[in-house]
This record gives C-alpha cells, sequence and structure tokens, in this order.
C-alpha cells in the first residue's frame, strides 16, 4: 500500500506539452523526440511485452521526472530541423544509427551535414545568388540608375534648353501672313473708294479738267458716268448699258464698249470679292495673333506697311516715267489685245478721258501711302509697345553714365 501511494501520485502528474512542428508539413513527424532510438521500438512498448513492471515504468512515470526523456526532449528541442532538408538529413542520421551500421554513419552524417548547409545555404538567400534566379534577375528600372556620359547629359540639356527658349511657329506665320496680305487690302480699298459716284463729282467739277468736244455737259457725263460705274457694282448684265440711248435716239455705248466694260466689271468683281476674302483672313490673323501672341498684330501691320510703302512708292515711280506705257501694260495684264482701244468720239472715252485715269491713279496712291504712313506710326516699335518698364529704360541710362570714364 505504501509503494503504490506515491506511483499513482507519479502518475497522476501532468505530462509536458510537446514542441510542435511550424513547418507545416504533414507528410513529416510532428515531434522529432518520438523517434525510436534503439530497436525501432519505444520503451513503452519494449517493457510492455514482457515484463510485468512495464506498466509501471513505460506509463505510470511522468516523462518530466526520467533523466533519459529529458535528454532526449532536451535533444528534440536543440535539433529541431528548420525545413525539409533538414529533417530529412535529421531522419537518415536516426536510421543508421539505429541499423547499427558503422561505414553508414559518418557517410549519413556527411550526408546530413552537406544537406544542413545545403538548405542553410538556399534558405538565407544571401550566401549564393545563383541559388535562386528571382534575385538575379534584371530590374525594370535598373537602367534608371546608370548615369549617361557627359556628352549626353550636355546633349539633352542643350536641346531642352533650345526647345524652351524656341518660339511658336504659327505666330510668326501668321504674322507674315497678315503682313502679305496687309498691302493687297489697302489697295483694293483704295480702288473700292474711287470707283463711286462722288469721285465722278470731284472729277467734272474740278478746275482743269478737260471738257469734252462733242457736246456732253458736265451733267450728261454725270448721268452716264454714273450708269458706268453702277453697271461695274451691280448685278445686272450687259443689257443694263447696252440699252441705252442719247437724247437723239441713237445707242449710247457701242457693242464693244459693252463687250469691254463687260470684261471690266469682272476684273472689278473678282478683285473685290479677293479683297474680302483677305479681309477675313486678315481678321483671323489679328485674333489668333492677339490670342497667342504678345505684340503679333503690331509686328504684322508694321512690316505689312513698310511692304506697302515699298510697293506703291515703287509702282508711283513707273507711272510717273512713262504714264502711257505703263497704262498699256495694266490693260494688257486684265484683257485681250484689241478689246480695249477705242477712237476718240466713242462714248466711253468722252466720259473717262486720259486725264481721268491719271487722276485716278494718283487718287489711289495717295489713299494706299496715307494709310501706310498712318499704320507705320501707330505701330512703331517704340519701349513702351514693347513692353520696356520706364524704371528699366532709366536702369539703363545709368548704366551708361557708370560706364562713361
Amino acid at each position: 500500500m505504501n509503494d503504490e501511494t506515491p506511483v499513482r501520485a507519479k502518475s497522476a502528474a501532468p505530462q509536458p506539452e510537446p514542441l510542435l512542428d511550424t513547418s507545416g508539413d504533414s507528410d513529416e513527424p510532428a515531434f522529432s523526440w518520438l523517434t525510436p532510438t534503439g530497436g525501432g521500438k519505444t520503451g513503452g512498448d519494449k517493457s510492455g511485452g514482457g515484463e510485468p513492471g512495464g506498466d509501471k515504468s513505460g506509463r505510470g512515470e511522468p516523462l518530466g521526472d526520467r533523466p533519459d526523456r529529458q535528454e532526449s526532449v532536451a535533444e528534440g528541442k536543440a535539433a529541431q530541423p528548420e525545413s525539409r532538408a533538414h529533417r530529412k538529413a535529421a531522419e537518415a542520421a536516426v536510421e543508421s544509427s539505429a541499423t547499427g551500421n558503422p561505414a553508414a554513419g559518418p557517410s549519413a552524417a556527411g550526408r546530413a551535414g552537406a544537406g544542413l548547409s545545403t538548405a542553410a545555404t538556399s534558405t538565407d538567400g544571401h550566401a549564393g545568388s545563383s541559388a535562386s534566379p528571382v534575385f538575379n534577375e534584371p530590374l525594370p528600372t535598373s537602367a534608371l540608375h546608370v548615369r549617361p556620359p557627359e556628352e549626353e547629359v550636355e546633349r539633352r540639356n542643350a536641346q531642352r534648353e533650345s526647345a524652351a527658349n524656341a518660339k511658336p511657329v504659327a505666330p510668326r506665320v501668321m504674322q507674315v501672313l497678315l503682313a502679305i496680305i496687309y498691302p493687297f487690302i489697302l489697295l483694293i480699298l483704295a480702288v473700292r473708294a474711287v470707283t463711286t459716284p462722288l469721285f465722278l463729282w470731284v472729277e467734272y467739277n474740278r478746275p482743269g479738267f478737260p471738257g469734252d468736244g462733242y457736246g456732253f455737259s458736265t451733267d450728261d457725263r454725270m448721268t452716264y458716268g454714273s450708269y458706268a460705274v453702277d453697271y461695274l457694282l451691280n448685278w445686272a448684265g450687259p443689257r443694263y448699258l447696252g440699252d441705252l440711248v442719247q437724247r437723239g435716239g441713237e445707242k449710247l455705248f457701242k457693242d464693244g464698249e459693252v463687250s469691254h466694260m463687260a470684261d471690266v466689271k469682272t476684273v472689278i468683281m473678282s478683285t473685290f470679292g479677293a479683297g474680302a476674302l483677305l479681309l477675313l483672313l486678315a481678321l483671323i490673323a489679328i485674333l489668333y495673333l492677339r490670342r497667342r501672341s504678345t505684340g503679333g498684330v503690331r509686328r504684322g501691320l508694321f512690316a505689312g506697311s513698310i511692304i506697302t510703302l515699298v510697293l506703291i512708292l515703287g509702282l508711283g515711280a513707273l507711272a510717273a516715267l512713262g504714264w502711257q506705257q505703263f497704262f498699256t501694260e495694266f490693260h494688257r495684264i486684265f484683257f485681250a489685245d484689241g478689246s480695249w482701244t477705242f477712237s476718240l468720239d466713242d462714248t466711253l472715252i468722252r466720259l473717262f478721258p486720259s486725264q481721268f485715269w491719271i487722276d485716278a491713279g494718283i487718287g489711289i496712291g495717295a489713299l494706299v501711302l496715307l494709310a501706310s504712313i498712318v499704320t507705320l506710326v501707330l505701330t512703331w516699335p517704340t519701349r513702351r509697345r514693347r513692353g520696356v518698364a520706364p524704371q528699366e529704360k532709366r536702369g539703363d541710362a545709368e548704366q551708361e553714365k557708370v560706364d562713361q570714364p
């Protein structure tokens, strides 16, 4: 009775918690300390097979109180494998020791050590860079860490600066377009100002204008000349002039004169239509330059006024040197030969003598010259129009004083 009581007390003591395997591999034994150390059987099975006290020593005694169990548990904790390679190496070493093969033991131990070292090297990831191809693969942004040569850097910087300092092309094109269009617009507007009954009245009533030697009075000229001017500006056909008759019943204009006036009407209407189109383009260029280019309208009109002055002065010099030749060449450009020559007693010559065309040319040139000069003055690139501040102007003057000895 006295001997069984302590045994029951020892058997009732709780067993220690085993060390769980953290690898999560269900194919391997979860507890390395359960591996048999000899004969392939546990101590419990051996004692339980033939000895009557096996139950007492194998199952009755707690594992925590047995020294050999404590050592095996400590060894199991210290030799706990960290990967599958560790576990397989440990199993091979245990099997070789269990079979009692002394030759296989060292080799298995060597293989186990090799397996452990290989596993350790592969699990570390830093010892051998060739063990894992992931770390040898170049990153997509690895080229960004490579600095290009100095020549390439300087070339790129130069291109960047030139692109930043370069002016847009479209505003320059609009300025050139406005400068080219402006002289033609002024010329067409001047022609339109001359092609009016007001200019006829000024011509027929001015002193020194030659009279008609065939009987037309100033009132007759004003009436018949107004019909001719109106025909050039309306949409009527040739009958507008062909059906006109004089007081005696004769036709006012002959067939050749009506045909020439029809040709003149075609040229005049085409010119005015082109002028309207050019005026529209000029307005588009002005609106674009006002939004996209500071001072672009001023520069375009300034250049256009200079071009107009050059053209009008050149044409005026040619007309002054030889008016008749200038007048003849002008008609040859727009009309067929023989369709614009008439006799002195024809109505067109009596209404519009040579002096009339000389005065018309002078009037057109004067209007264009005046408009171009006014434009030139208004668009002259002064410091204020160029956007130079007064403080900068005073600073420049002070700097000049300082530079002077």
